[in-house]
């Protein structure tokens, strides 16, 4: 997972934590575990997150681009 690239995104359309959480439906601290690799986003928290933020596709933030 890139946070990086998580965060650049919700500052760009001034979405807030608490937002994106209500809209994936999970705590706080759950979002704070996923983005810190305690635990990982299910396939349909991703889906919920790529709808919410308006993305195109999850790859930049949830899956690495594949290095040759």
């Amino acid at each position: 997972m890139n946070k990086n690239r998580q965060e650049y995104e919700m500052k760009d359309r001034g979405v807030s934590v608490d937002e994106l959480c209500a809209a994936v439906e999970i705590s706080r601290s759950a979002y704070y575990r996923k983005i810190s690799g305690k635990s990982e986003f299910t396939q349909g928290e991703i889906q919920k997150i790529v709808d919410y933020l308006g993305l195109a596709s999850p790859m930049g933030i949830f899956f690495a681009e594949k290095v040759s």
